[in-house]
């Protein structure tokens, strides 16, 4: 997964006349002409980064461009760290799946549903069998969820399918 990151500019490549500076301990230098604030970055030996190039003036501070460039992959790190994203698992059955392999099944909805996801139980129809009664059906696929141990809620209840009858499970 890529993530979009803005050019940021250094030194001489930013554009703005004057700038809000920020010095290296982090205090408000003020607003100064880019050349005096380029000029108080090269006394330090360190660079001028803008930091906000849309705000009124700029905001550039006065900083190493290595450590700058360091703490900003750590916070994306941090918060890509943070994101968590659903992911929906499917679990498929047929109508004479035997009760071990229903028990595996039930176990692995069980330990994706601790971890936050998503589950689509499928009962997978062939010919004739689409056409059985519909409770019939739903009591197949309510033979799993009996042996499902971790906390669900139903958030799309059971529906034809062209494979069959499906549903979908969320973690309470």
């Amino acid at each position: 997964m890529a993530y979009y990151q803005p050019q940021i500019r250094i030194n001489e490549s930013i554009r703005a006349r004057e700038v809000r500076v920020i010095g290296s301990k982090g205090e408000n230098l003020g607003v100064m002409s880019i050349q005096e604030a380029l000029k108080k970055s090269k006394e330090e030996g360190l660079d001028l980064i803008e930091t906000s190039p849309n705000a009124k003036p700029p905001i550039a501070k006065i900083t190493d461009y290595g450590k700058f460039q360091y703490d900003e992959k750590k916070k994306l790190k941090v918060a890509k760290a943070k994101a968590h994203t659903t992911e929906t698992k499917i679990i498929q059955t047929k109508l004479n799946t035997g009760e071990h392999d229903l028990e595996l099944k039930a176990k692995n909805i069980s330990k994706w549903l601790k971890e936050g996801n998503r589950i689509k139980l499928d009962l997978f129809l062939r010919g004739r069998e689409k056409y059985m009664d519909f409770n019939f059906l739903k009591e197949r696929i309510n033979r799993v969820l009996q042996l499902v141990t971790e906390e669900y809620k139903i958030a799309d209840g059971p529906k034809k399918s062209p494979k069959g009858l499906s549903m979908i499970l969320e973690k309470k």
